[in-house]
């Protein structure tokens, strides 16, 4: 568990289940580290660089993995073959990230959190394999997709002329927790339950009241 907790990320699985998002948090942390070019094949890394970057990424290696790659001295011999074995992984992320996208409607969300949870939960899938979106393209995923019933709704939310995603994602989270306060508002107090107010009148005691003569 000690060396557990010295990970920066999570050590690549001998499955290679989490080889692509391991790819992105290694090149990251290497050039953090100023070690970024040790993995490129044409660098003029010293050695001493070329060492440290080896026990970075070793050390990352799930144990039965890194027991299989020990010999290796030389850093982006490592990282070459480590995309050998697990490269072949985009070929199966890939066409269900765009089968996700492509079937990836607004409608069939509840709420604005859940659908940009989604949105960038398969970009990210996407951007791992080399094809990433842009705004463009998730602008249009959102505006397109509002149910049929909100169509005057999506007019006026294109209308608008945004620019990027997140001003969209924005806006729409705010007009949902706008709506969603009317309608606890109306709940807690529906159409037609409020108290008729009543008249300010003071108690007549029939008493007192003077005869008329």
């Amino acid at each position: 568990m000690s060396n557990l907790s010295k990970l920066e990320f999570m050590a690549l699985d001998i499955s290679g289940n989490n080889y692509l998002p391991w790819v992105l948090d290694a090149e990251i942390h290497l050039g953090a580290k100023g070690l970024g070019d040790t993995i490129k094949e044409v660098n003029e890394a010293s050695s001493q660089d070329k060492a440290k970057a080896m026990i970075f990424l070793l050390h990352h290696l799930d144990e039965g993995l890194r027991n299989e790659y020990l010999t290796l001295k030389c850093p982006f011999q490592l990282w070459t073959s480590l995309k050998e074995r697990y490269d072949h992984l985009k070929a199966m992320v890939l066409p269900r990230a765009r089968r996700e996208w492509m079937h990836l409607r607004l409608q069939d969300y509840k709420t604005i959190s859940e659908y940009n949870s989604a949105v960038y939960r398969i970009i990210s899938q996407l951007k791992l394999c080399g094809e990433p979106m842009n705004d463009e393209d998730m602008l249009e995923k959102a505006l397109f997709t509002f149910h049929a019933s909100n169509m005057v709704l999506q007019q006026q939310y294109h209308e608008k002329g945004f620019k990027k995603y997140s001003e969209l994602i924005s806006c729409l989270l705010v007009a949902e927790q706008h709506n969603a306060l009317l309608m606890k508002n109306h709940e807690a107090h529906p159409t037609g339950s409020a108290p008729f107010r009543e008249a300010n009148l003071g108690t007549i005691d029939p008493k007192s009241e003077k005869k008329t003569k």
